[in-house]
């Protein structure tokens, strides 16, 4: 039940703030700031070492406030260690057979990044709960969503890289479940994160059918 409930918060809130941060102290920070704009979503980045204590210390202090996950896992080992300081979902840039099934032995929401149709297949037979379209969104932008729907409707994506405010509206109304942001939301001041939440809330609040 928890893996739905995960599951359906991504897809609820749409838009997830990726974020790499070196403290604790402005992991907080940027987390307030979501919350005060309506993002709830959050993906930690597994490219610093510090990454399992950083979800661990979120979720001590926001606990079911905040949906938080880890990010740019490759391995299964990265993704048992972020599972057991408290990661609720899993987010990688690659595909992994061994990623795949311990997320599925733990109940866990797994996105692997897919390049090609049959990679996506591939992660859909093996149980992901979403595509990651990446790193193609940074090079096709939203007529990637028709691309992959098209054969599999069904199919739940996750666009990463080259989202702006001005062309988010395009994803959101062909159909992608969720958005990852970098800079919009982990840059600034808190009240600078609102204020880009609230506008990217505003917009898939708009957009979507």
């Amino acid at each position: 039940m928890k893996k739905i409930n995960t599951i359906q918060r991504i897809i609820n809130t749409g838009a997830m703030a990726i974020v790499r941060v070196e403290t604790l102290e402005r992991g907080i920070e940027i987390s307030n700031g979501l919350l005060e704009g309506g993002i709830d979503c959050m993906e930690i980045s597994y490219t610093l070492p510090n990454a399992g204590e950083v979800i661990a210390g979120l979720k001590k202090k926001f606990g079911s406030q905040l949906v938080i996950g880890a990010g740019t896992v490759l391995d299964s080992e990265t993704a048992r260690h972020a599972i057991l300081n408290g990661a609720e979902f899993i987010i990688a840039p690659n595909f992994s057979r061994d990623v795949a099934i311990l997320c599925n032995r733990y109940q866990i929401p797994y996105a692997p990044g897919c390049t090609t149709y049959s990679e996506a297949i591939t992660a859909l037979e093996y149980g992901a709960s979403f595509v990651k379209a990446f790193p193609i969104s940074d090079f096709y932008g939203s007529k990637l969503v028709s691309v992959f729907k098209t054969p599999v409707p069904q199919m739940p994506l996750l666009a990463s890289g080259g989202i702006t405010l001005q062309n988010l509206h395009e994803y959101v109304s062909a159909g992608v479940e969720c958005c990852g942001f970098g800079s919009l939301l982990t840059k600034g001041t808190s009240k600078d994160i609102a204020a880009n939440a609230r506008q990217i809330r505003s917009v898939i609040t708009e957009n979507r059918q």
